[in-house]
């Protein structure tokens, strides 16, 4: 009996071993999610990069559809874009709030989506968002909300990962005016503010918006501040306890503001550096555990547990002023004016300068005023000058009155965009349109990525290469008149016997195409062609004129090659 009984005590004992050896368990609560649109090999260098193999893991692939499901009404068609790149890793954790690690994004960055993910109901979890290439991250929330409910066993609350998902895209179009750290600050201090204080009435939360801008030198404009405060009336709906958020909060807080909290007696007695490590072995520290050394050099990065990381991989000098006010490259895109956005930057985040260096050759300073004295009178009653300067203390509550006055300011780029209000068009032909910009990003900018979500053919490549100025020239033109074709209607066409195309759409853009790229030799010395397309060579206007025409064929379904190729000929 005796002996029985020790063999069945031996037996559970090595049942209970192998147990504890078994990685189910452990699997399952750490989650990768992939886009659809890699290929194997970057899936693999994405596994590579998270440092996990997957069989130690569990592997979710995100699709386009599940952004649009997640994105649909919230960003642009064109934002949202028709391929998935962006990949996740994502382990919930017991305590320490939300940790956030980002690789080759360069729209959001890890404070975004930690006060973001925070919005979605998470309170403890460790992300790495990455991607193989760089791109934008609009659709990296998406793919985190689903590997947290798939690793936590916990479904999100709907209208709070759509809240989130408004916060993020609301917080990187305002980061594209006033700089990434900035617009985090706005908006997350605000919502700190709103949640602790159970602020409801809108009026309130305006204030709470314009104080914290002023606050912290930050120029906002009435049209943003309506934006936030209409996130933030929504928010203050729903159920949050501050309690639950207000490590990942005042955490974010500190990384964008560069400074410690005021409330960190407020923490019970713990700071942020105690919370950073939550778990006692670091190995499982994934934030921590990546393999930098896969996505090879002048990666830009960020992390909500290493503030100066954006800082020195540059991914805080991207941060303002591409020509739509979004990133084009939709769907995981790249910006192709980093440039401009630098000087934006500098414009916008750095009074000192503006303000102590009377002879500076600021380009938007000498823009707006022409002349040295303007620019250096820091009392001048000029409204376009103190419009300009990003960081007038005294500006907000004004430019907030004035919404003319400081959307004249911010330039032509966003006047652009506000007039090619896509929200007019009808559903068919908004999708068009959007698709329309992204080829035109792609073939006239050279943005790969955009061409790429446009064409969803991984061999496109750009057929002309134009100067940045030519290209963004061209690019505004074509777009624009394509949107006034959708928007007004064919009922102004007038036949003129060259008509190749069933549609009227696709007819007249070709007489305009034709016109813009001298194609008519009866219209080849325009005014228009002169002054934007006057030191391109003839062949290469042939080749935009065919090309473009080709995918716009493409778009309704009249592939006519021959017909563009006789007409370019």
């Amino acid at each position: 009996m005796k002996k029985r009984n020790m063999i069945a005590a031996l037996l559970c004992s090595a049942c209970l071993v192998a147990g504890s050896v078994n990685p189910v368990f452990a699997d399952a609560s750490k989650v990768v999610t992939l886009g659809a649109d890699l290929t194997d090999a970057q899936k693999q260098t994405m596994m590579k990069y998270f440092n996990v193999s997957s069989d130690q893991v569990q592997v979710m692939t995100i699709t386009n559809e599940d952004e649009h499901k997640h994105l649909d009404n919230i960003a642009p068609q064109s934002q949202i874009g028709s391929r998935t790149l962006s990949c996740a890793y994502v382990k919930p954790t017991q305590s320490g709030g939300i940790k956030v690690r980002t690789a080759n994004l360069n729209w959001v960055t890890g404070n975004m989506i930690a006060t973001t993910l925070s919005t979605s109901g998470v309170k403890n979890c460790e992300v790495v968002a990455a991607c193989p290439m760089e791109v934008s991250g609009t659709g990296a929330l998406t793919g985190i909300q689903m590997a947290y409910e798939k690793a936590s066993g916990e479904k999100l609350d709907e209208t709070k990962t759509k809240l989130a998902n408004q916060e993020i895209v609301t917080t990187g179009e305002l980061a594209d005016k006033v700089g990434k750290n900035e617009a985090t600050t706005v908006v997350n201090q605000s919502k700190m503010d709103v949640i602790q204080n159970g602020v409801q009435n809108a009026d309130e939360i305006q204030n709470i918006v314009i104080n914290v801008a002023e606050q912290n030198n930050i120029s906002v404009s009435q049209d943003d501040i309506d934006r936030i405060v209409s996130l933030l009336e929504q928010i203050s709906q729903q159920d949050y306890n501050y309690d639950d958020v207000k490590e990942t909060l005042e955490q974010v807080d500190a990384n964008t503001t560069g400074q410690t909290s005021s409330s960190d007696d407020t923490l019970d007695g713990e700071s942020s550096d105690e919370t950073v490590d939550v778990d006692a072995d670091s190995s499982d520290d994934i934030v921590n555990n990546v393999n930098d050394s896969i996505l090879g050099d002048d990666v830009i990065q960020s992390s909500t547990e290493d503030p100066g990381l954006e800082e020195e991989t540059g991914a805080d000098s991207q941060d303002t002023s591409n020509e739509t006010g979004i990133p084009d490259a939709t769907d995981d895109g790249t910006y192709s004016n980093e440039e401009s956005s630098d000087e934006s930057t500098s414009d916008e985040s750095s009074t000192d300068e503006s303000a102590s260096d009377e002879s500076s050759t600021d380009e938007s300073a000498s823009d707006e005023n022409s002349t040295e004295d303007s620019a250096s009178d820091e009392s001048s009653t000029d409204e376009s000058a103190s419009d300009e300067a990003a960081s007038d203390e005294t500006g907000i509550p004004e430019a907030t009155e004035d919404t003319e006055s400081s959307e004249s300011t911010e330039g032509s780029d966003q006047a652009d965009s506000a007039e090619n209000d896509t929200s007019v068009l009808s559903e068919e032909a908004k999708n068009n349109y959007d698709k329309f910009v992204l080829f035109v990003k792609g073939e006239y900018e050279g943005d790969a990525d955009s061409l790429l979500a446009a064409t969803e053919d991984t061999e496109a490549v750009a057929t002309v290469t134009l100067d940045e100025q030519t290209a963004k020239s061209v690019a505004e033109t074509v777009e624009k008149d394509y949107y006034d074709i959708l928007k007004d209607g064919t009922e102004s066409y007038e036949a003129d016997g060259t008509e190749k195309y069933q549609s009227t759409e696709l007819n007249m853009m070709d007489q305009k195409l034709k016109k813009l790229f001298s194609i008519d030799s009866s219209q080849e010395d325009t005014d228009v062609t002169a002054a934007i397309l006057a030191d391109v060579p003839q062949e290469d206007k042939q080749t935009l004129y065919k090309e473009t025409m080709k995918y716009l064929a493409g778009l309704y379904g009249e592939n006519t090659d021959s017909s563009e190729e006789s007409a370019a000929e």
